[in-house]
């Protein structure tokens, strides 16, 4: 909820070839799959392939290229909810209160719907200390042959463009506005950002992979066709760009 993720001391130019990640190579990113950014208004990337390759420590489930986006407040750091630091760790706040919660989450090409879930329930009182402790709870006790993938991906929606396939995980509650075989256009609603499955915090997981079985997929590097990066004094706008981590961006009108 508050400062969950570290901002990063130096600000990297996020339309340029990011640096070598802790496994990965730059060189995997110089010629990514360009698709519209899901989101409007302001966000950052929380994980970005452009900080580290895999992006989540993994490639497992397709994960390797993957992001998280969140939406924070003004203040330095990565302030996701109202909440100052003290009351986040002892007492937390509602999920609903969080800025990025509920925001509509749009198709990032045209395609077709592959596989659309809802009903999986969210916390609905947000504790950071409780939200990381579940998360690696999860990553422990993951089971997908007996739980499925829900306690991991939440709510979700999987897109298909030719033989790329997208994931919009951690969707909020009855907010999926999509279903399996809908044929759906660039910017179309999809759903809404929310806190389900394996999530610290309101947010949208993004990732590209060449299959929609998340357990066999593999991730497909992937960039924003248009965007603006916060340089501090101005809006810089960004084409095919990949987010840097702790990058203040916006979508473009």
């Amino acid at each position: 909820m508050v400062e969950t993720y570290a901002e990063d001391a130096k600000r990297e130019e996020a339309a340029m070839t990011p640096p070598m990640g802790d496994r990965g190579s730059a060189s995997e990113l110089r010629d990514p799959v360009v698709v519209e950014f899901p989101l409007r208004g302001e966000w950052a990337a929380a994980n970005t392939p452009a900080h580290k390759i895999p992006s989540h420590g993994t490639d497992q489930l397709g994960q390797r290229y993957a992001y998280d986006l969140v939406r924070i407040d003004a203040r330095k750091g990565f302030h996701l909810h109202p909440a100052g630091p003290v009351r986040s760790y002892l007492i937390g706040g509602r999920t609903r209160e969080c800025y990025g919660w509920g925001q509509p989450v749009h198709a990032a090409f045209d395609g077709e719907v592959v596989e659309a879930i809802d009903g999986v329930q969210e916390r609905a009182w947000l504790h950071v200390v409780r939200e990381l402790a579940l998360v690696l709870k999860t990553a422990v006790t993951f089971d997908p042959a007996k739980h499925g993938l829900a306690p991991v991906l939440g709510n979700h929606v999987i897109m298909r463009m030719d033989r790329i396939y997208a994931l919009f995980a951690h969707l909020a509650p009855g907010s999926v506005a999509v279903e399996a075989g809908q044929t759906v256009r660039t910017g179309d609603p999809i759903g809404r950002v929310g806190h389900t499955g394996n999530s610290t915090a309101p947010h949208l997981h993004f990732q590209l992979m060449d299959s929609a079985d998340l357990l066999k997929a593999g991730g497909i590097p992937c960039a924003f066709r248009e965007y603006e990066v916060d340089r501090g004094d101005r809006w810089e706008r960004v084409e095919s760009g990949i987010p840097a981590k702790a990058n203040r961006i916006r979508s473009v009108p």
